[in-house]
């Protein structure tokens, strides 16, 4: 089992020495990843539901800064050598697929491979509506634009026909160093789990039923002819919050996960503590 922290770019963690505390606290304590939130607007008096919380709410007010994943993520692979970076999750149809191969691939690169691409199709339909894309459509403009970014990440001179994106002969440097950004699928429905199975190297729901979504993406990467075996499955635990975390860690092993992600906000403290509370969760849990 791998463990990753979610939700790292927000509340104490969003200035440069909160995303250095955490990222050095993470990775001397032995965790394998940090995953971050986006949204690039925060459209006030939104009417869109938010599903991962009961009041249909997202934490915070549009004052709360989130910042910009990718720089967020540079700045921590800066100050680290061997923590991984992840989106967790990036809203994708709200990128240029050409220019956003160029900035994943950039930031993979310089940090030496430890990049992994979580996408998904967004929630917020106000956020869409202000950068003046379409919300119809979002889910084949995911998929679509995902796969420009590979052909651009897996050789020179590509050319590209499409629904959405359309060129010739171009070429977008420096590549990835394994020839690919793996891409996390991030979403809680059925819909999500399928995505994951036919065209994700990852599947990241942050809710709902663990097991039943994940064997669903399992049987959709097995339908497609792909190895079911080779999706790499991320997760969440409610027990991870109870009084015996390291049973809820055994049980979600058996449900196919790969990787648990624990919340940034379990290692919130004065300046300096970070790194106690996660030393203390990885001698509890990750030993064990």
């Amino acid at each position: 089992m791998k463990f990753g922290i979610a939700f790292a770019n927000t509340m104490t963690f969003t200035s440069g020495a909160g995303a250095i505390e955490l990222a050095r606290a993470a990775e001397g304590a032995g965790f394998e990843s940090l995953w971050t939130v986006e949204h690039i607007v925060y459209p006030e008096g939104y009417e869109s539901t938010y599903p991962y919380a009961p009041n249909g709410k997202m934490p915070g007010s549009g004052d709360s800064p989130i910042p910009d994943p990718l720089i967020w993520l540079a700045y921590a692979a800066a100050h680290t050598t061997t923590l991984k970076l992840a989106t967790g999750i990036s809203l994708l149809p709200e990128r240029h697929p050409v220019m956003y191969a160029k900035e994943v691939a950039t930031l993979d690169s310089m940090s030496g491979g430890r990049l992994m691409l979580g996408i998904g199709i967004g929630w917020l339909r106000e956020e869409f509506e202000a950068l003046d894309i379409p919300w119809e459509g979002r889910t084949r403009r995911t998929e679509e634009y995902a796969d420009v970014m590979r052909e651009l990440w897996k050789t020179d001179g590509v050319s590209y026909d499409g629904e959405f994106i359309n060129f010739e002969n171009l070429s977008s440097n420096p590549k990835p160093p394994s020839g690919s950004v793996p891409i996390h699928i991030g979403g809680h429905s059925e819909a999500a789990a399928k995505r994951a199975g036919r065209m994700g190297d990852g599947f990241f729901p942050a809710k709902g039923n663990m097991a039943e979504l994940m064997d669903i993406a399992r049987q959709a990467a097995a339908d497609a002819g792909r190895d079911p075996a080779a999706l790499d499955m991320t997760g969440v635990h409610p027990g991870i919050f109870g009084d015996d975390p390291a049973a809820a860690v055994e049980e979600a092993a058996t449900w196919g996960i790969h990787r648990l992600v624990i919340p940034a906000f379990m290692f919130i403290g004065a300046p300096g503590e970070a790194a106690d509370k996660m030393a203390g969760f990885a001698s509890k849990v990750m030993a064990a």
